[in-house]
């Protein structure tokens, strides 16, 4: 049975809200995928443009594979063989993905992550969220849930306690097909 507050995030999540959460490196904001309400209300909080896309994340590849086509075997098992982990990947679309999702391209940024939160939060939701730093777009990431709160105050629906990953920075992004980084 899912503790409290991950009871408390995932009804918010299905009730269309938005939710902080610790990752890899940084607090993330996220919401479902598949509600454009949410991720407009999402998008309206960090004041970012529906343009640039959002990443995808969750527990297992099954969560994502309906919004991704799959790659040659050989790229899939670029992506593979850093799952679960810090490693968030591109891969074409598929015609499931909401183009609030994918942003102006064709394609969807997706991780499966190894963070204990994250990984108990997609699992009791039962499928991907997305997953976006909780900062107003400009300004510095958020390393703290005193600093999620400060920032958002009373705009975000759930707050699912826990402890930064490892990382310093938050992850590099590759191209699944070409292999090549598109964020450090």
């Amino acid at each position: 049975m899912a503790t409290t507050p991950l009871r408390i995030a995932c009804a918010a999540l299905r009730a269309g809200g938005v939710i902080a959460y610790p990752t890899e490196a940084v607090w993330g904001l996220g919401c479902e995928p598949l509600n454009e309400r949410a991720v407009d209300k999402l998008l309206t909080l960090k004041r970012r443009d529906w343009r640039k896309g959002l990443i995808l994340v969750a527990a297992d590849f099954a969560q994502l594979e309906p919004f991704v086509q799959l790659p040659s075997r050989t790229a899939q098992k670029r992506a593979f063989a850093t799952w679960p982990g810090p490693a968030t990947w591109v891969f074409p679309a598929s015609d499931h993905t909401p183009m609030w999702i994918s942003g102006e391209r064709d394609s969807v940024a997706i991780r499966v992550s190894a963070h204990p939160v994250v990984q108990a939060l997609c699992l009791a939701y039962g499928g991907p969220i997305v997953s976006t730093s909780a900062n107003r777009a400009g300004h510095e990431a958020i390393r703290s849930a005193s600093g999620v709160r400060l920032a958002f105050r009373r705009s975000i629906d759930a707050l699912v306690p826990g402890a930064l990953g490892k990382q310093e920075s938050p992850t590099t992004i590759r191209d699944v097909i070409s292999g090549m980084i598109l964020r450090r």
